[in-house]
């Protein structure tokens, strides 16, 4: 038995916590914490996405690196590629939560599909992050101005990583009873 037949297998025997009838067989409250839990898987994978379109262009550690230079330990962020990286991870996947568990209590417009509708507001949320990062984290807590071009390039991370959550979180918390075979992930696609 392959490993995808085993977890096929496993989620047909789970209660229905996924797919397009979850939010029938459990409370608001339930299908928020399920999304939420996705929402950290997505974070970490969008966060992933982000930082490989940023360190290539930017040539440059995430700011979290100066924060933590700046309030943990002193010195020079160059010093503290790891810790930076690290802090950078926790932000994004800590946000990933928080966004699953609001696309899962935000209800307004379920006539859209769930990925349509993650790619939308994960934008959207993704904006907003980059927004407060740019005038409060990096201008008010570190002293950072960015020049234009690396304030658009900022932005535009911050979008890579909004659109990545959105789609992970949209196609898998009410979307789809089964992604590998809705997506026919086994055919090759």
């Amino acid at each position: 038995m392959s490993v995808s037949d085993r977890l096929r297998q496993l989620r047909a025997t789970s209660d229905e916590r996924e797919g397009p009838d979850s939010m029938a067989h459990q409370s608001r409250a339930e299908h928020a914490f399920y999304s939420a839990v996705r929402g950290l898987q997505a974070g970490f994978v969008a966060t992933i996405i982000m930082t490989a379109f940023r360190l290539p262009i930017l040539r440059s550690l995430p700011p979290s690196a100066n924060f933590w230079a700046q309030y943990v330990t002193g010195g020079d962020p160059e010093e503290h590629p790891l810790a930076g990286l690290i802090l950078h991870f926790v932000y994004g996947v800590q946000a990933g939560a928080i966004f699953g568990g609001l696309f899962a209590l935000q209800d307004a417009d379920r006539s859209i599909e769930p990925e349509q509708r993650g790619l939308v507001w994960g934008s959207i949320y993704g904006m907003v992050l980059s927004a407060f990062g740019s005038q409060f984290m990096l201008k008010e807590l570190l002293g950072i101005r960015l020049d234009a071009d690396e304030l658009a390039l900022f932005h535009a991370g911050h979008l890579v990583y909004g659109l990545s959550l959105g789609a992970w979180v949209g196609s898998r918390t009410e979307g789809v009873e089964d992604p590998e075979t809705e997506y026919e992930y086994n055919d090759g696609n």
